[in-house]
């Protein structure tokens, strides 16, 4: 029975181990000799191949629920580089917005001049500020804020 296991395996291409024979069918299994016999026997469901192991899929699931409450992003759960997951222009975008943003504001309530708004427009396109803070502070260290226009704004509120 054990070399008609093996010759079964070798017809359905798999190991020994995974080969089933029918109880109901083993007298039949014990007279086949070629393998043409047991490639019938493959056909009428005589003798067949048990599943393959696949992998439990629950624990992947388990993660994928975690993740989507937000557990699982620490530092040491991220693979890929420091600008895998935010790209270093995407970055550079977001804070470039801000600056301008707060840039533009300064400007429409007047408390920037036209040319401080310029030079400072520029700093920020060539990476000098860090951030809105930064930029802040520059403001202040400087004295680029207008308080003649800024006095004026509060008298009309």
């Amino acid at each position: 029975m054990k070399q008609k296991k093996k010759l079964a395996a070798k017809i359905l291409k798999t190991s020994y181990k995974k080969i089933k024979f029918n109880t109901d069918a083993l007298d039949d299994i014990k007279k086949a000799i070629t393998r043409s016999d047991l490639r019938g026997l493959i056909a009428v469901g005589k003798i067949t191949r048990s599943n393959k192991n696949s992998q439990s899929h629950v624990r992947a699931r388990k993660m994928a629920a975690q993740k989507r409450k937000g557990r699982r992003k620490n530092k040491g759960s991220k693979k890929g580089s420091k600008h895998a997951t935010v790209s270093r222009k995407e970055t550079w975008m977001s804070r470039i917005r801000t600056q301008r943003a707060f840039l533009h504001e300064l400007r429409d309530k007047s408390l920037l001049s036209r040319e401080n708004y310029k030079g400072l427009y520029l700093k920020c396109k060539g990476g000098y500020f860090r951030n809105k803070r930064h930029i802040k502070m520059y403001i202040t260290e400087h004295h680029l804020v207008e308080k003649q226009n800024a006095d004026k704004n509060e008298k009309e509120k």
